[in-house]
C-alpha cells in the first residue's frame, strides 16, 4: 500500500540525518534518546479485573505508544484483526488485500481505568474523519475501527454518537465500530517498537504530522496527561 512507501520514506530520510548529524545510533536505548520509553510496569492486578479491548488506529507502533502511557493500561499488543485470510503477517497486510487492519489488543485493569474510558482516550488520539488512512499512513489497512464484543458494541456505538455531537472539528466521525474476530499477533519486531528504537519511532512520528493533526483536531483536549485515566461518563445517551 502507497501508505507504507511513505512510512519507508519518512525512516529512510531520518536514518540519512541521522547519520549525517552523527546522533545516537537508531537501536539506541538511552535515556538521552529515548523520551517515550515507560519504565516496566509491575502489575498487582487481579485477574478478575483484566478485560482487553482492540482498537484500529492506523500504525500500530503508534496507538500501541499511546495507550501504554494511560494509567491501567497492563499492556497493548499489536496485531491484525478484521479481514478475510488466517495467520496474516505485515507484507501481506501492507502490501495486499486482506480486509486485516493495523490494530492493537489492549488489557487492561477495570478497577482502574474502565472502557469507557478507553474509548473517550482513543478517539482523542486518532482523526476519525479520515476514511482512506491515518495521516502519512493511507491505504485499507490504515484505517480506524473498534472492535468490540457483544459486551462492549453498544457502548462503542454509544461513543461513537456521542463524539459526533460533541467533536470540536467539523466534518462527519468516519471510524466504524465492528463486531470482534479473531485477532492475529503482529511480528516481534514490530512488539514495543517505540521502545525497541525510540529514535526512528520518534522521528517517524513526527515527520508523519500525527501529533499535530490531533492537536488541529482536538485542542487542548488532546493534550492531557497520558499518565492518568480520562474521566469519563458511563453513558452517552441513546446510541440510536
Amino acid at each position: 500500500m502507497y501508505g507504507e512507501n511513505m512510512k519507508n520514506y519518512i525512516l529512510t530520510l531520518s536514518a540519512a540525518l541521522t547519520l549525517a548529524a552523527c546522533a545516537p545510533s537508531v537501536t539506541s536505548t538511552s535515556a538521552n534518546t529515548a523520551p517515550d520509553v515507560e519504565p516496566v510496569k509491575l502489575s498487582t492486578t487481579s485477574p478478575a479485573n483484566l478485560k482487553t479491548a482492540v482498537f484500529a488506529g492506523g500504525c500500530f507502533w503508534c496507538i500501541e505508544s499511546d495507550f501504554e502511557k494511560l494509567n491501567g493500561v497492563i499492556e497493548a499488543v499489536s496485531g491484525y484483526t478484521g479481514g478475510r485470510t488466517d495467520n496474516p503477517n505485515y507484507k501481506s497486510v501492507s502490501y495486499t488485500e486482506t480486509g486485516h487492519y493495523e490494530a492493537v489488543e489492549v488489557t487492561y485493569d477495570s478497577s482502574v481505568v474502565n472502557y469507557a474510558e478507553l474509548l473517550d482516550y482513543y478517539w482523542r488520539h486518532i482523526d476519525p474523519t479520515d476514511p482512506n488512512g491515518q495521516f502519512c499512513d493511507k491505504g485499507s489497512s490504515y484505517r480506524t475501527a473498534i472492535f468490540a464484543d457483544e459486551t462492549q458494541i453498544e457502548q462503542a456505538r454509544q461513543s461513537k454518537n456521542y463524539t459526533a455531537i460533541s467533536k470540536p472539528f467539523d466534518g462527519p466521525v468516519v471510524t466504524e465500530i465492528l463486531p470482534l474476530g479473531p485477532f492475529y499477533i503482529a511480528e516481534d519486531y514490530h512488539q514495543d517498537y517505540y521502545k525497541k528504537n525510540p529514535f526512528r519511532y520518534r522521528q517517524y512520528r513526527v515527520g508523519c504530522r500525527r501529533d499535530a493533526r490531533i492537536k488541529q483536531l482536538w485542542g487542548k483536549s488532546s493534550e492531557q496527561k497520558n499518565d492518568k485515566p480520562v474521566k469519563a461518563s458511563q453513558s452517552y445517551g441513546s446510541g440510536k
